[in-house]
């Protein structure tokens, strides 16, 4: 199960809507984090893993960026999928296909704005992915002061929002 998903019970969902937020679904198939060598080259390691975006969601994910509201994803594997299949002006069209897209800093996101993400091992390509939202230090720094507070990886609940 991808763990992003794991805090949404549907109490919390009914509230969420409750106050305007709205959802769009998106299936995944997700892969293994990758570990690698600082010799290797990331960008051609990264695991695939397959989706299906169906017309509905694409048309509520656009439909929310012409209205200027934002796109948050659940998940790092879903920040994959839509970046995967986003245009130059972060459009989404229906799609069921495999990504093995790589994100890291350098990568310019263009239909995702923030992130709900549980927090990864450090030696984990899902930590390269955030540093596409926030600078790499800031990163570091947040996980560092998780280390000192004990944090556990992968954990039931912790969910963290990055925008």
């Amino acid at each position: 199960m991808p763990s992003a998903g794991r805090a949404f019970t549907w109490r919390a969902l009914f509230e969420l809507r409750r106050r305007g937020i709205d959802f769009a679904y998106l299936v995944l198939h997700t892969g293994l984090s990758s570990y690698l060598d600082d010799e290797l080259d990331r960008a051609h390691l990264a695991s695939e893993e397959e989706y299906f975006l169906s017309e509905a969601a694409a048309e509520k994910i656009n439909a929310t960026r012409a209205r200027g509201g934002r796109v948050i994803a659940g998940g790092t594997t879903v920040v994959r999928a839509l970046e995967s299949i986003a245009e130059a002006d972060g459009r989404v069209q229906p799609a069921h296909a495999y990504t093995r897209l790589h994100i890291a800093g350098r990568h310019e996101l263009k239909t995702v704005d923030g992130l709900l993400t549980g927090l990864h091992e450090p030696e984990a390509s899902h930590l390269d992915l955030l540093s596409a939202f926030v600078p790499a230090e800031k990163i570091h720094a947040a996980y560092n002061g998780a280390i000192q507070q004990r944090y556990l990886w992968h954990e039931f609940g912790d969910l963290n929002l990055i925008i």
